[in-house]
């Protein structure tokens, strides 16, 4: 019989809240677990958030709940990243397992930090990055292996490019398009990136507090290239204002000697295939073509969930993680290579060159300038 886990809720309310329905994916999971407390410093939140999940207590202080309640998986669910690092070595010290929201945290001292915690107490820890868990992904990673992709050259990677373009849509975008360049495209080993406020290079008067509470932050124009182990190239590239009208480019397009595929992120994210070695429609005259979870051009025999589904994926996941003494899909490793990937482009920028992987300097390349 399986086991059935105790799980404790940590949110802010006005400081990042509840993430993308992190509170509210447990109910799906009945069988496996219940809610026995919630942690939210703000009082009416807190209050809001315990009915909300129907725990059975709830706490301002979310060390208090660590010790009182005694939770065996903790949800640490709000977006502000200025409590990651603590909340997850609180978690991690007691033994407790974490399911987390992105970004991971704001510099690779602290991933660094959360994954020592982690380690000495064989704590599991899962990053809520969905199309990590997307039934496509493994589609994707088909279309390649079999060569219907051909060589992978490129993977090219843009962020939402809203008022955040630039160093804030690096971090809270960018972290997905990480995730899925080093998934499909293996480990960075360079980076070289370059920064702009307003046209010049970000200089140190240009740094300021970030919103979400992100950190030392600047730019309103980023734009990097990395070399990765498989001996594709990857680039990413964010200009604030630059969003299509109320649309977005955001999302990966990974180019092959034979084609393109073009994916954006969730649940079950459009994904399309372009056969096309030119890459370029208008002189092949090759067309895309959707991409299922069954394959190239097969309907899809599963039902968009949207983030709820999502959620449920990674919870699911997490489970059989701890079930079984592995590593959840999306882990803490790869939390702290995504936050690298992030934090590369601003070293580099401050050395005016390319920077290798791992990074040397573990705080964040900002506060250096």
């Amino acid at each position: 019989m399986a086991i059935k886990y105790r799980v404790g809720i940590i949110g802010h309310t006005g400081r990042g809240n509840y993430g993308h329905g992190h509170d509210l994916v447990w109910a799906q999971f009945k069988d496996r677990c219940e809610v026995v407390a919630v942690a939210d410093a703000d009082e009416k939140g807190r209050a809001e958030a315990a009915k909300r999940v129907q725990a059975p207590k709830a706490y301002a202080d979310y060390r208090q709940m660590l010790d009182e309640a005694k939770p065996q998986i903790v949800a640490i669910c709000p977006r502000w990243l200025d409590e990651h690092r603590d909340m997850a070595i609180a978690a991690a010290e007691r033994g407790i397992h974490i399911y987390m929201e992105k970004p991971f945290c704001r510099s690779p001292a602290e991933a660094d930090e959360i994954v020592a915690a982690c380690e000495k107490r064989d704590v599991k820890l899962a990053i809520a990055h969905q199309t990590r868990y997307s039934p496509k992904l493994q589609t994707i990673r088909e279309i390649i292996d079999s060569g219907q992709l051909g060589t992978v050259l490129e993977f090219r990677g843009r962020g939402k490019e809203d008022q955040r373009g630039g160093g804030e849509d690096l971090w809270v975008l960018g972290s997905h398009v990480m995730n899925l360049i080093a998934t499909l495209g293996g480990e960075p080993k360079w980076c070289f990136g370059r920064v702009e406020q307003n046209g010049k290079p970000v200089a140190k008067a240009d740094v300021k507090p970030g919103n979400e509470g992100l950190g030392p932050l600047a730019g309103d124009h980023v734009v990097a290239m990395y070399g990765l182990e498989s001996g594709a190239t990857a680039t990413f590239g964010s200009k604030r204002g630059m969003g299509a009208g109320g649309e977005s480019r955001f999302g990966l397009q990974i180019y092959g000697s034979k084609g393109i595929l073009d994916l954006i992120t969730g649940h079950l994210p459009s994904v399309q295939f372009l056969a096309d070695p030119l890459w370029s429609p208008g002189r092949s005259k090759a067309e895309w073509i959707a991409v299922s979870s069954a394959g190239i051009g097969k309907p899809e025999p599963l039902k968009e969930g949207g983030l709820p589904a999502g959620n449920v994926l990674m919870v699911h996941d997490l489970f059989s993680a701890i079930d079984n003494d592995r590593q959840p899909e999306c882990n803490m490793y790869e939390a702290r290579q995504t936050v690298e990937m992030i934090c590369a482009v601003f070293e580099s920028h401050r050395v005016g060159g390319p920077v290798t992987f791992p990074l040397k300097t573990r705080v964040n390349p900002l506060t250096l300038l």
